[in-house]
């Protein structure tokens, strides 16, 4: 089946709330462009440079998420191309967000990354910690918190995965529950090609997927 044809088959499964999110690290634009034309209305990128790449062929025809780790000194350039953060996991990046959208007149919006599995060399920051840095960040004026984000620990059955999901969806409630000023709450992105589907079950409306669409990576 060809990009496009995933892309259609994909929309018609997905429930009508939930937005897909084509995973664009390593494609080419001319793929992407076809996903786009089969109905994707936003690409998520893991890395500024081929961000960069991509927009300068593509433009404003979709709209971009940035879902990798986000180096600081990556920030500026970052605000200039993304319509939405995905992975911000501290304070220290969040006032760098802030700041850099302070210079260009710009509000950001931000998912901030979980480390639903707790993993020693994944980004994100532990569920535990999720209220109180979220306080802090919505106090930015330039940064708008309007959910979470999670990878999920690699587990080999995606079944296994339902109960970090079930997990991110709780914390979604109570930090929802909270009614904090400047936070939205209204986004939950977890979920890739194997596990979207037990993401969506239990409470994703943002789902990341790029070999669904685009075929194993070269």
């Amino acid at each position: 089946m060809s990009i496009g044809d995933n892309v259609q088959t994909l929309l018609r499964e997905l429930p009508a709330d939930v937005r897909l999110v084509a995973v664009g690290k390593t494609r080419t634009p001319a793929a992407l462009a076809e996903a786009i034309a089969a109905g994707v209305e936003i690409i998520g990128e893991n890395y500024v440079q081929e961000a960069e790449a991509a927009r300068e062929v593509i433009g404003d025809r979709a709209r971009w998420h940035f879902i990798g780790h986000l180096q600081k000194n990556k920030v500026k350039r970052a605000v200039s191309l993304f319509d939405m953060i995905e992975t911000v996991d501290s304070m220290e990046l969040a006032r760098e967000i802030d700041k850099r959208c302070a210079q260009a007149d710009k509000v950001m919006p931000i998912l901030i990354e979980i480390n639903s599995g707790r993993e020693l060399q994944k980004a994100g920051i532990p569920p535990e910690a999720t209220p109180s840095l979220i306080c802090e960040i919505s106090t930015l004026k330039n940064i708008r918190i309007e959910g979470l984000m999670t990878v999920g620990p690699a587990l080999s059955e995606p079944e296994a995965l339902r109960p970090y999901f079930a997990g991110m969806k709780r914390l979604y409630e109570e930090i929802r529950g909270m009614n904090l000023p400047g936070v939205t709450m209204k986004y939950l992105s977890m979920g890739i090609t194997d596990s979207y589907r037990i993401a969506i079950e239990e409470g994703a409306n943002i789902v990341r997927i790029g070999t669904r669409i685009f075929g194993p990576r070269p």
